[in-house]
């Protein structure tokens, strides 16, 4: 069943879910990469919690106007314009008063939250207006999704991912060197602005399928799960748009498959599933690959000094470098230096010789200043300097067995 959900085989309703929810993953995932650059993750938390009332004051204007008050543009427009006051509040406490933009933050989303979780409670008790299911959008609803609902969140996350590579160089510049963008001629305010829309925009075409609670999960975790696999902006970005419609893609298709099984909250576990694999799998920069490279530095440091001892005819006493030189054919499992180790250790002994004159010339000293303890003196300084160096050493010396 859940193969049959995956590739649209499950209904109508059910590929009309699972098409909005990719789509809506790929826009969240691009656009939440920037806010993810900029440090201001916890924006996004007060833009969707300020959605609240407005979806709530769209409902009770829609009923007294005669109109359908689950009419999801309307609920939306609503959600947008109140989405765009606690976005300027926030702006306007963090630069006009002595607040930090966390405690911004931290008032704008609480009084509109509870605002809005008041007028649900009016709405509640209104005698007309079919208010039943409002809280969807609170975790996302997507029961009974339309045609046109879909329609309207496929083309919102669209126009986001537009926009998006319109403006990702200024956007990209800002984020990572306001100073230079600055000298570079760019607007920094309307690029912010513009970045600050892109993130409003996303939430609100988000609240029918993920919820405003949810929303910023989904903003958040593609591009943290994507740093992990690159260093380079443009690459974050697209993996952020891939995990992040994947999630929707893979998380629509459980949901369908399990009707008992909210739509959003399996959303966002799968993305946090797929943050959970990156981080533990990404070759750079994963838990695995950072305890591999540990590893084989630790032994690459234990090998080195073990060589450098065999060198200068001093005991070792470390059983794990022993067991390392001997693996490596370059001692016996006494300590007693191989041929090849010998000749190893001649040359670990001569680079030591090399950085010790090198960090003693001052022309040298910047280079030398580089050396871990494992970089070959060849991949640092050239072969004229190491002939220096080596004319202030004198003859190589013979390793004692």
């Amino acid at each position: 069943m859940f193969f049959n959900a995956l590739f649209f085989q499950l209904g109508y309703n059910a590929t009309l879910v699972t098409i909005g929810a990719t789509l809506l993953g790929v826009a969240a995932g691009v656009t939440g990469t920037f806010l993810f650059f900029r440090k201001r993750a916890l924006v996004s938390d007060a833009i969707s919690h300020a959605t609240l009332p407005g979806v709530a004051l769209a409902f009770i204007v829609m009923v007294s106007l005669g109109l359908d008050g689950r009419n999801l543009p309307g609920l939306l427009f609503g959600s947008a314009v109140t989405a765009a006051l606690g976005l300027f509040l926030v702006q306007w406490l963090s630069t006009r008063t002595r607040l930090t933009e966390d405690a911004a933050i931290g008032a704008v989303l609480s009084v509109f939250f509870g605002f809005g979780i008041v007028l649900l409670t009016v709405i509640q008790t209104m005698s007309s207006g079919r208010q039943a299911g409002l809280e969807g959008f609170l975790l996302g609803s997507t029961a009974g999704m339309l045609f046109a609902d879909a329609i309207l969140i496929a083309a919102g996350g669209l126009l986001a991912v537009a926009l998006v590579y319109l403006f990702r160089r200024p956007m990209t510049m800002v984020a990572f060197d306001r100073e230079f963008a600055r000298a570079s001629g760019v607007n920094l305010d309307r690029t912010d602005l513009i970045m600050m829309a892109l993130v409003m925009g996303v939430t609100v075409i988000g609240l029918k399928v993920v919820g405003l609670i949810l929303i910023v999960a989904l903003l958040i975790i593609p591009p943290a799960a994507a740093r992990f696999w690159s260093d380079r902006a443009e690459i974050v970005v697209l993996m952020a748009g891939a995990i992040g419609g994947l999630s929707g893609w893979i998380g629509a298709a459980i949901s369908a498959s399990a009707p008992n099984l909210p739509t959003g909250p399996i959303i966002v576990l799968v993305a946090f599933a797929g943050f959970a694999l990156s981080m533990v799998l990404a070759p750079r920069r994963g838990l695995v690959s950072s305890a591999v490279n540990q590893w084989r530095f630790r032994r690459g440091v234990h090998i080195r000094q073990g060589l450098v001892s065999l060198a200068q005819g001093q005991p070792i006493y470390e059983p794990l470098t022993l067991r390392l030189l001997a693996r490596e054919g370059l001692a016996r499992a006494d300590g007693v230096p191989t041929d090849e180790g010998k000749a190893r250790a001649a040359r670990v002994l001569r680079d030591e010789k090399r950085w010790e004159v090198a960090r003693s010339d001052p022309a040298l000293e910047m280079a030398a200043a580089r050396y871990d303890g494992l970089t070959q003196i060849e991949d640092v300084l050239t072969e004229d300097q190491i002939s220096v160096l080596d004319s202030r050493i004198g003859p190589p010396q013979e390793v004692p067995s």
